[in-house]
């Protein structure tokens, strides 16, 4: 549960009631003259526009760089209407709101900072959620509790708990879930996984995955906070801590993303993605027990502390291995299987996956897939026998799971797994030691004070899971 009020939290723009709107709507109605109505086609479903019966209502909770960005993918979807953004910074609330606007061409999306208000709204069916990793999972629970759909960025949370929670009231609940995995629903991963998960590079063996690391450095000058943000709502179940300089910048010279306040960084941030394509490919394989071990560099000055290099092994107890490594991004550590993977699937994109079998390999990362034998990638993924969940696009997806009530492609259970093996190997580059991790029941074996950081943090008052 969330708490109901916030004393600290300094007042912000409401939402317009739908009364209230409607109020107004009629008093301005009667200043014209009471003119005759008239009703567009497109509200009958008429030229070529779906009618809003068929369309999905979304509110977006938290429109910074990424938030806008995915708002802007369900703005090009014609049956979603975005119809509430929400930001506790009131200039980017606004600035959404604008595009919303203009897109619709009309002014009728509503903008507030207080996302409370919004889920309170009756006529929202399902809210986008892409606020700073720290506040996902509260704002999720909230949604949940409200009764609405929900697609919620990665990754999920600071803590293996906090998904384990959500994953239960949104199976609870039965509530649509769609986790920001996109790679999910483009079609060179999907062929790449299936073609594992059939056989065709014979018994899978082992996984190597990459991904960009954190930034170093980063200004811990105390300075106020922006004029337009609410700090103290901005920092919501964080611990209480001065603002400083960057700290949410817009674009990649904010910190938060590399501060463990607020988040694991890009181990999970953009590691995320490689690791959830290993799952998907891996299937049971990558059940059971896993030992996890490996070594990580951490900034010791400035504001960012989030791993910046990192190379961890997983070996799992029914045979299968992986090596998850820290492309360089700032730091002068570069792991030697880099130039190896290389030499062997040409030149890495900045984060990827490959599946090595005892028949052939297959790599794929977004700019291609490649595969040996070459002569796989003629097959037609039609006639496989196991065929993974379908899904062209990452945003009509979860529409069309909201309207159809059918699992996504990226459902709650893949979320906590994927999120889960981030966890495990933050902890264990941290702790320095080989750790035992049960995928079924979701600890560590034997080991108090790993488990201890799986465990949800202390939450600022009044916020609370």
């Amino acid at each position: 549960m969330i708490s109901e009020t916030n004393p600290n939290m300094k007042s912000q723009s409401a939402f317009l009631s739908r009364r209230n709107f409607l109020r107004q709507t009629a008093v301005s109605t009667i200043a014209l003259g009471a003119a005759p109505l008239i009703v567009p086609g497109s509200a009958l479903g008429l030229n070529g526009q779906r009618p809003p019966s068929s369309r999905v209502s979304l509110g977006c909770i938290g429109v910074g760089d990424r938030g806008t960005e995915v708002m802007n993918h369900f703005l090009r979807q014609a049956d979603c209407r975005v119809r509430a953004v929400c930001d506790v910074n009131q200039e980017r609330a606004a600035e959404a709101k604008a595009l919303v606007d203009t897109k619709n061409q009309d002014s009728d999306c509503l903008a507030g900072g207080d996302f409370r208000r919004l889920l309170e709204r009756d006529d929202i069916d399902a809210v986008l959620i892409a606020s700073p990793d720290h506040w996902h999972v509260l704002h999720a629970l909230a949604a949940v509790d409200a009764g609405k759909d929900l697609y919620v960025e990665k990754p999920l949370g600071l803590s293996l708990e906090e998904g384990r929670i959500l994953r239960k009231q949104v199976l609870r609940r039965r509530r649509i879930f769609q986790f920001g995995t996109q790679q999910r629903s483009d079609r060179k991963f999907r062929v790449a996984c299936e073609l594992v998960r059939n056989g065709y590079i014979g018994e899978l063996k082992h996984i190597n995955i990459w991904a960009p690391a954190s930034t170093p450095g980063g200004s811990t000058r105390q300075v106020s906070p922006p004029a337009a943000l609410d700090y103290d709502f901005w920092l919501g179940p964080a611990r209480n801590r001065p603002y400083t300089e960057n700290l949410t910048a817009r674009g990649w010279a904010k910190t938060w993303w590399f501060n463990s306040d607020f988040a694991i960084g890009f181990l999970a941030g953009w590691g995320i993605h490689p690791l959830d394509i290993a799952l998907w490919g891996g299937g049971e394989l990558t059940s059971g027990k896993v030992d996890v071990s490996g070594t990580g560099t951490f900034p010791t000055e400035g504001a960012c502390d989030t791993a910046i290099a990192w190379d961890v092994d997983l070996k799992f107890s029914r045979g299968l291995t992986m090596k998850f490594v820290s492309t360089p991004n700032g730091s002068k550590d570069k792991f030697i299987q880099q130039q190896e993977w290389s030499s062997r699937y040409g030149q890495l994109d900045t984060h990827g996956t490959a599946f090595e079998g005892t028949k052939g390999w297959v790599h794929v990362d977004r700019s291609r897939i490649q595969v040996n034998p070459p002569d796989l990638i003629d097959l037609d993924p039609k006639t496989f026998n196991e065929k993974l969940v379908y899904s062209p696009d990452h945003a009509q997806g979860f529409l069309t799971s909201v309207k159809n009530r059918q699992p996504t492609v990226s459902d709650i259970e893949s979320a906590v797994l994927a999120d889960a093996f981030c966890h495990i190997s933050d902890i264990a580059i941290r702790l320095k030691r080989k750790l035992t991790y049960d995928v079924l029941a979701e600890k560590f074996s034997g080991d108090r004070e790993g488990n201890q950081r799986l465990r949800l943090r202390p939450a600022r008052k009044p916020w609370k899971f």
